[in-house]
């Protein structure tokens, strides 16, 4: 779940791929509002499978190096 603060929520029995789609899925509901729940599948099946292939796994909980605007 997404809230409109930009908060995502996932159940914590997700994991792997499914978790990457899932958590894209409501990340793109918060950067689009105005798409559909179809356009919204569609976009994150698309990059979770994108990621995916590239390699794209989660494997630390506690990064210290920051992103392109200084967050962590």
């Amino acid at each position: 779940m997404a809230d409109s603060d930009g908060t995502v929520m996932l159940d914590n029995r997700l994991k792997g791929k499914k978790h990457l789609e899932i958590l894209l899925h409501e990340c793109l509901h918060i950067l689009y509002p105005e798409d559909t729940e179809e356009e919204i599948i569609e976009k994150s099946v698309k990059l979770t499978l994108t990621l995916w292939h590239e390699r794209y796994r989660r494997v630390e909980e506690h990064n210290t190096i920051p992103l392109q605007d200084g967050s962590l």
